[in-house]
């Protein structure tokens, strides 16, 4: 094709990354900052941390699953009208969370309401971004799932500065914050669209398709395709595993250094070197992905992860080898949300991305609900932290196995 012909691209190709990060972070906002309302939860009403913890993991479960649908429909509408209708639903749920009473409005309007919007929100700038950056399409997704860890960032201190002022509370945090998440996905959503058919970066050339050759030599799959492979259901279970391990720790990491002898302060440290880890690890390993593949990266990220399982138990009890320890858990554990849609997408092609993505995505729900439940289930069983950290441990050894032997899917000529 003569470059004339080539589509003019309908805006910077920049922009769609700034939905990316807007979009994500509402998400971060939604999910990794929920330990601040725990304890004002606990105080005002007597529930259990169970009880509480249950509308994070309903959450989490919803979030997981409603990716599967947002995707096809951000494939077959657009990323724009999915994410407004999405950031719509999240602000409702998250308002209508600050006037809960009882355990069952916290589970709907936070668990199923917040959650179902976050999950429309969260999916579509995966899809689409990475459009706009076929030279660079791990970098390009590592850039619209960093603000997972900026929502964490933000939400801390600004609830801790909020629950000190007079007449705001925990009901002002969910109120005022649920507004500004709206704001956030709307403007996320005009920075959303995807570019023109055909369209490609000046200056870069699309890899040759060769005949009986998968995606990543320029062959595209659909949906219905890419899901009757064996390599995506590998994916799957590897995504699950991963994020299993990841959020047993995240829920449970600062209990263990209290049960290890630390102060609550002191623990607290821990928790923000993973969130800081987590936060900073998806831009870098997706430019690290684009030079060396993300076959490397995944076998890197996840013996690392085994090795840190397995020293997570001992370093409890001293703050510095817990931070490490941590900071290592939140690296690889927020490598996975640039490696897994970034390899999706060199297997399986940009074609059918929101629906394949969506689906693969729905394992992290389910690891979601599971990982912090199967945690504190073996905690009050064995007494201890080391079986389900060493059950961690295990679990993502089974990724090790699998990211070893993957290769990517032929496609039939």
């Amino acid at each position: 094709m003569a470059d004339q012909a080539i589509p003019q691209a309908t805006m910077p190709r920049f922009v769609p990354l700034i939905g990316g990060i807007l979009g994500s972070t509402t998400c971060g906002l939604l999910l990794y900052a929920w330990s601040v309302f725990i304890a004002p939860l606990n105080k005002e009403f007597g529930w259990s941390r169970a009880e509480i913890a249950l509308a994070f993991a309903i959450c989490c479960l919803v979030f997981g699953l409603v990716t599967i649908p947002a995707g096809r429909f951000s494939d077959k509408v657009g990323p724009r009208k999915v994410v407004l209708t999405g950031g719509i639903i999240l602000a409702i749920g998250f308002i209508l969370a600050s006037y809960t009473t009882s355990k069952m409005w916290l589970y709907i309007s936070y668990g199923v309401i917040a959650g179902f919007g976050g999950g429309v929100v969260y999916l579509p700038p995966i899809a689409t971004a990475p459009k706009w950056w076929p030279d660079r399409r791990a970098l390009a997704t590592g850039f619209t799932v960093v603000g997972l860890g900026l929502g964490s960032f933000i939400m801390g201190p600004l609830a801790t500065w909020m629950f000190a002022q007079p007449n705001i509370g925990w009901r002002g945090v969910f109120f005022y914050v649920g507004i500004a998440m709206g704001i956030m996905c709307i403007i996320a959503a005009m920075c959303l669209q995807v570019p023109p058919a055909g369209w490609k970066p000046a200056g870069w050339t699309p890899p040759v398709t060769q005949p009986g050759t998968g995606a990543a030599h320029g062959a595209d799959w659909t949906h219905e395709e890419s899901r009757s492979t064996p390599q995506f259901w590998l994916l799957y279970v590897s995504y699950f595993c991963g994020s299993f391990a990841g959020l047993l720790v995240i829920g449970h990491i600062a209990a263990h250094g209290i049960d290890s002898g630390l102060d609550k302060m002191t623990a607290s440290y821990a928790v923000s070197s993973l969130a800081i880890a987590n936060a900073a690890v998806r831009i870098l390993i997706g430019a690290i992905a684009d030079k060396l593949g993300t076959k490397k990266c995944f076998l890197g990220v996840f013996v690392l992860q085994v090795a840190a399982m397995l020293l997570l138990y001992p370093a409890g009890s001293t703050i510095f080898f817990l931070a490490i320890i941590a900071i290592l858990i939140g690296w690889n554990y927020g490598s996975m949300f640039t490696l897994f849609p970034a390899t999706c997408l060199q297997y399986f092609g940009p074609k059918a991305q929101g629906s394949n993505y969506g689906l693969l995505f729905s394992a992290w729900g389910l690891a979601g609900f599971a990982g912090p439940y199967v945690g504190g289930w073996l905690k009050d069983t064995s007494g201890t932290y080391y079986v389900p950290f060493i059950v961690g441990a295990v679990v993502v050894a089974i990724s090790v196995i699998i990211t070893a032997t993957l290769k990517p899917p032929v496609k039939k000529a």
